[in-house]
């Protein structure tokens, strides 16, 4: 059950009418629940696992949905919040997600997806790390 609803999320991030906010929180509540069940959570309140999620999906939704930075009325133009960078850095709500994990769980997440380092995907309970090359019978 995800710790944030689409209300708290708007009170954040303004929604765009053809882009609704909660599978961004489905998304965010999957990794925030990562975070409990990696067992370095302990020290966190429910006060701030439900303001990480909430950060973490207006991150997501900022990423379908790029924010605008400036527009211009004499010629038309716009251009989009958007930062050269990978993973959680790439967007301010993704930046305050790294600050509220006082943890560094999501810092170190990001972290290794940037080193190329991968991570244990878990499908069903079947660990998938060997289905890059297809050597294990739980990549069927």
């Amino acid at each position: 059950m995800a710790r944030t609803s689409e209300e708290q999320v708007k009170l954040i991030i303004e929604e765009d009418p053809s882009f609704t906010i909660p599978p961004f929180i489905d998304i965010a509540n999957i990794m925030v629940d990562d975070l409990v069940a990696s067992g370095t959570a302990d020290d966190y309140t429910v006060a701030k696992l439900e303001m990480i999620e909430r950060w973490l999906s207006a991150h997501f939704y900022a990423i379908a949905v790029p924010r605008v930075a400036s527009e211009k009325a004499a010629v038309v133009a716009q251009s989009n919040q958007y930062k050269l960078d990978l993973n959680l850095a790439v967007t301010m709500y993704g930046q305050q997600v790294l600050t509220l994990d006082s943890g560094g769980y999501f810092a170190n997440l990001s972290k290794s997806a940037k080193d190329g380092k991968r991570t244990k995907i878990q499908v069903l309970g079947s660990p998938l790390e060997n289905c890059y090359d297809k050597t294990s019978q739980d990549c069927n």
